[in-house]
């Protein structure tokens, strides 16, 4: 389950060159401060997975919700 919300929620990706250095700048909307900055598109979107799987193992153990992608709702239960 969360590598398929990680692989939808990347597929909501938008990139774009920097017209400042040339370089990769990347965000997911909807998930605020999930952005990357690379020299390449290949490590731009490497750097914005990973910082999307710390953004969500952050939210989870504050116990803040995630946002729904592709009809994929993961949802915090509490444990004993």
């Amino acid at each position: 389950m969360l590598t398929n919300y990680i692989k939808a929620a990347m597929r909501k990706a938008k990139y774009e060159i920097l017209a400042d250095d040339g370089s990769y700048y990347a965000e997911i909307p909807r998930f605020r401060g999930v952005y990357a900055n690379a020299t390449s598109l290949e490590k731009c979107r490497e750097e914005l997975e990973e910082v999307l799987e710390e953004w969500i193992f952050f939210r989870i153990s504050s116990r803040l919700s995630l946002p729904r992608v592709k009809g994929i709702t993961l949802k915090i239960k509490k444990v004993a």
